[in-house]
């Protein structure tokens, strides 16, 4: 199969979002002195990630709406240890948009591919992500100039698995379905997403995740292999 192009998702995939955002969650931390409410950061993230996970699978049902998973996710933890400051969450809320965009950890080996494939493929991005903070992510890690276009969740309203998305992906960069392959390293949203309407699929099981329900068309456990199948 020769394919022409190539649609990468963004967070963790390419652009380190685990460590980034730990990273950036940790310095939030210190610097509201949260320790004076947690027993350690790594209490407090913990609560956080537990929420998190819960209601971006909301927001990814359209139960609930982009503001309210944001107000509801940063707010959580403390309402979880009895502070009760709203002002204070929406204020770290905002520092950690703010600071969050700025980290450029990537994934590893991913320039190195990026710089491989761009000469022979039309790479996209196609993101749940919001758009105000992926154009930024990508200009911080140096990687927004590999790319064509960058197709978001935000644009249609619809996020990953949901077909609708490939589809407006592949009709947004006139791309024909047989030609193309997804990459990316959540199984639910880029490798069934992708399945669903027919493409093929690059899964970067980066977790080890074993027992797929299906066999994606590629694996691989590093971005480095990609270089060894495209």
């Amino acid at each position: 199969m020769k394919y022409k192009n190539l649609f990468f998702d963004l967070d963790d995939t390419l652009w380190a979002f685990s460590l980034n955002a730990r990273n950036t969650f940790e310095e939030i931390y210190h610097k509201y002195q949260f320790n004076r409410y947690f027993d350690s950061f790594h209490h407090f993230y913990s609560i956080y990630q537990d929420i998190n996970v819960k209601l971006w699978a909301e927001y990814g049902d359209g139960k609930i709406t982009k503001q309210q998973l944001n107000n509801e996710r940063f707010y959580y933890p403390l309402k979880s240890v009895g502070v009760f400051d709203e002002t204070l969450a929406q204020t770290y809320s905002a520092n950690f948009f703010e600071l969050i965009p700025t980290k450029s950890a990537l994934m590893p080996h991913a320039k190195e591919v990026l710089e491989y494939l761009a000469p022979h493929y039309n790479l996209y991005i196609l993101s749940n992500g919001f758009r105000e903070l992926q154009f930024r992510k990508m200009h911080s890690a140096g990687i927004d100039g590999y790319f064509k276009k960058v197709i978001l969740s935000e644009d249609i309203g619809v996020m990953k698995p949901w077909p609708e998305i490939f589809h407006f992906a592949l009709s947004a960069t006139q791309s024909d379905l047989n030609e193309s392959l997804m990459i990316g390293d959540s199984w639910e949203a880029d490798i069934t997403g992708a399945h669903g309407i027919g493409m093929h699929q690059l899964y970067y099981n980066v977790k080890g995740t074993a027992d797929a329900p299906f066999q994606s068309t590629y694996e691989v456990s590093s971005l480095k292999e990609v270089m060894g199948i495209l």
